[in-house]
């Protein structure tokens, strides 16, 4: 009946009338479809429309706003926050239950789609992959500040998405995320000690700027990101040129005002649309528990951190042989809730130990003064195959890492809302498990490794030449032989070795320390009532402790810094305080450094990397690269050098000087060069003739051998130069035509296959027309 009704309709009007009429619409699969279009409904008055809430601010005269209750209403927790034409939407939710576990499961998620600035990816799916390295370096950046503010024994799982919606590519949209996710948390039921702020800071010509735009930021010698709660700093990130601890002081101390200014609208936003924090079950120990296991391990604990001779693995065997201990004791006694949480209540003893004998009594576990750098070894070119290596050990913690120099074609491509469209230098920093005596298997793209290779990625760029200088990409690579603590310092150690090694004009060495602290708080207040700094942590005193402040300079200043801390919050002055151990830590171990190697090394030209930038026509480097690239291709696979082409230029990176010579010899043959009389040329003959033979050379320029013009013998500079070609002695073209006969000729081409060179003056040249 309905097929009926369809063919009369169809028939009975004109082709486009009826589409139209009938509302048809044809897919992909030529199926027709009614499409419904009803007509629209007036309101009434109880229509249910969209609340909407918004709050508008302005930091650094820029005009911000948060918004909820527009987008994503189902989440927890949702904020839009706008600068300019750029928006991000922040997102959080949290599992309604909580399987026992002793850490908080948080998860951050960021991520830039390309539609955010009007791109489609340029994929074989044409869809955003796998997470880039720019998006998990963003989460940790969201992460760094929020996690430490839920409370104690919370550990359900908690999940913090941020999108960038658009982007005008004005603003870095990692900031504005992070506030974002920090509104989203404040309106969300999840129990949460927030707001925290998060603001940029650049500085143009000693003149600090707040929320620089991408182009200011290109121009500042300082990238500076703080965030804090209203009295206490959360997390600090800093990429400088060498800036002075007095410079970067006064950079934070105008960074906490400024921040603050982000808490006082999202207080007011959660005023208006906030939902009543949720009653979630809490984790936490008895105290009667934890009152039995100090007893039963408290004084056995104690005699392990009290001996500085354990070492890490001496220290953790003992450690497990008295958890096995009490174990047994609480299992003769059926106690099953203590058992339950023997784990963490162990931890928490040793904890309080380890940090009451750094109060009470200035002692470290190793021995060490609170101010006191672990012993230093290093030694640069250990491996002398490849372009530059080093090897760094400080204390426990070992890094071995190398120097790779490439062609610019070679530098990784970016595919960022922001920022440049590539970078030439690289650190790719690897943690293998075989470094703490672990077994573990090797995935791709890890947080932390991506995290700790960009920090000393960064501290190391500072002091890099200019591009237009030293063109060549260079990748270093940073593998962590042992680890104790600080191995992402090592790096930059290491790494800065392995430049100088390498031969690069680095202006000057750059280490890194890390820097720790132990406080006492007031039980009421949170107020610190005492604390201790320590240099050089070990990765026990980072567990254990309080903040893990990595700072990486010259002597000159200040090119890196990451701050993550446990508690709520340290306040400013005491972050300031800890610049001047780091400083004094981190002359020690440049003195080491510049006693391994204290200069860029002039490299043996016959092993050193060779880069050459030649100048040609766009029509000579087309008949080089030839048909999609296959010349090209040939002479890299026949000399294993590399040949990057741009406008008007060909660079070659070759991996010593007699490479080199063989590409440009080759490279001669087929684009040429300008002809000069009484140089010396190679050539392919092309065709015979009784009267001589014709010879193609330099580029595809033919000229004439005249019988009379034969040289009978070799000559001398061509001997003198220690050149392996034939050279022929013929007496008449009838000997030479019977040489050429008995060679084969190539199919399709011109040339022979088993090549016959001369060498030739160019007395008389015929171009080829």
């Amino acid at each position: 009946m309905a097929s009926k009704l369809f063919t009369t309709l169809q028939n009975s009007q004109p082709l486009f009338v009826t589409w139209r009429r009938f509302k048809f619409r044809s897919n992909c699969s030529s199926r027709r479809h009614f499409v419904s279009n009803p007509e629209p409904s007036p309101l009434t008055p109880e229509t249910k429309l969209l609340e909407s809430f918004k709050e508008e601010f302005e930091i650094g005269n820029r005009l911000i706003s948060f918004e909820t209750g527009k987008m994503a209403r189902f989440a927890n927790g949702a904020v839009v926050m706008a600068m300019d034409e750029t928006k991000v939407l922040s997102t959080v939710a949290s599992a309604k239950t909580s399987i026992p576990r002793d850490f908080l499961p948080l998860t951050v998620d960021y991520q830039e789609k390309q539609y955010a600035q009007g791109v489609i990816p340029n994929t074989f799916m044409r869809r955003e992959g796998a997470p880039k390295e720019r998006e998990l370096l963003c989460g940790r950046l969201i992460d760094r500040p929020i996690r430490p503010l839920f409370p104690p024994g919370f550990y359900h799982e908690v999940q913090v998405m941020a999108s960038v919606l658009s982007s005008d590519g004005k603003q870095d949209p990692d900031v504005m995320a992070a506030n974002a996710a920090s509104a989203a948390l404040m309106i969300s039921d999840i129990p949460w000690g927030g707001p925290v702020g998060m603001i940029r800071i650049g500085r143009i010509c000693g003149q600090f700027i707040i929320n620089p735009s991408m182009d200011e930021l290109s121009l500042s010698d300082l990238n500076l990101v703080y965030a804090c709660t209203k009295d206490k700093t959360m997390m600090i990130d800093v990429q400088a040129r060498e800036i002075s601890e007095k410079d970067l002081k006064a950079g934070l101390r105008l960074a906490h005002p400024e921040a603050v200014k982000y808490l006082e609208p999202q207080i007011r936003l959660a005023s208006k649309a906030g939902k009543l924090k949720k009653d979630y079950k809490l984790s936490m120990m008895p105290e009667s528990t934890m009152e039995k296991i100090r007893n039963l391990s408290g004084s056995r604990i104690e005699a392990v951190f009290s001996d500085p001779t354990y070492g890490k693995f001496e220290r953790g065997e003992a450690l497990d042989t008295i958890t096995q201990d009490v174990k047994m004791a609480l299992e003769e006694e059926c106690d099953e809730e203590s058992l339950q949480g023997l784990s963490k209540a162990v931890d928490t003893v040793r904890k309080q130990i380890v940090r009451r004998r750094i109060l009470k009594e200035g002692a470290r576990v190793d021995g060490r003064r609170l101010d006191e750098v672990r012993p230093v070894y290093s030694e640069a070119g250990n491996l002398p195959a490849l372009h530059g290596s080093s090897l760094f050990s400080r204390g426990d913690t070992q890094v071995l890492c190398t120097v790779t120099l490439g062609a610019p074609g070679d530098a990784q491509r970016l595919e960022s809302v922001v920022g440049p469209a590539s970078k030439a230098f690289m650190l790719h920093y690897s943690f293998p498990p075989f470094s703490i005596n672990e077994v573990g298997k090797r995935s791709g793209l890890n947080r932390r490794e991506v995290g700790h290779g960009t920090l000393a990625e960064k501290a190391l760029l500072a002091v890099l030449p200019p591009e237009d200088e030293f063109p060549y990409t260079v990748r270093v690579n940073s593998e962590v032989m042992a680890s104790d603590g600080s191995t992402s310092m090592a790096s930059v150690c290491g790494g800065s070795m392995a430049l100088m090694d390498a031969g690069i004009p680095v202006r000057d060495h750059v280490a890194g320390v890390s820097v720790g602290l132990v406080s006492e708080a007031d039980p009421i207040t949170s107020e610190i009532t005492d604390y201790r700094i320590l240099t050089d942590i070990l990765g026990l005193e980072d567990h254990l402790g309080d903040m893990d402040f990595k700072i990486a300079g010259t002597r000159n200043g200040i090119t890196a810094i990451q701050l993550d801390i446990k508690p709520a919050g340290i306040p400013l002055d005491i972050i300031c305080e800890s610049l001047e151990p780091a400083f004094r830590g981190r002359l020690q171990i440049l003195d080491h450094m510049e006693r391994a190697i204290y200069a860029p090394r002039t490299k043996d030209e016959r092993n050193s990397p060779r880069l050459a930038t030649l100048k040609y026509s766009n029509d000579s480097i087309r008949r080089l690269v030839g048909p999609l690239g296959a010349l090209k291709r040939k002479i890299e696979t026949e000399t294993g050098a590399r040949i990057s082409v741009g406008d008007g230029t060909l660079t070659i990176l070759a991996k010593n000087q007699s490479i080199m010579d063989k590409v440009q010899e080759k490279i001669d043959f087929i684009i040429g060069r300008e002809i000069e009389v009484g140089k010396v040329y190679k050539g392919i003959v092309t065709s015979i003739k009784e009267y001589g033979a014709f010879v193609e050379f330099n580029g595809g320029q033919q000229g004439l051998l005249h019988m009379s013009e034969l040289s009978h013998e070799p000559d001398a500079r061509t001997q003198a130069q220690g050149s392996d070609s034939k050279h022929l002695k013929i007496k008449d073209s009838e000997t030479l035509l019977k040489r050429v006969q008995n060679l084969k000729l190539d199919s399709g081409t011109r040339h022979f296959k088993s090549k016959l060179f001369f060498y030739i003056y160019a007395f008389h040249i015929s171009k080829k027309k």
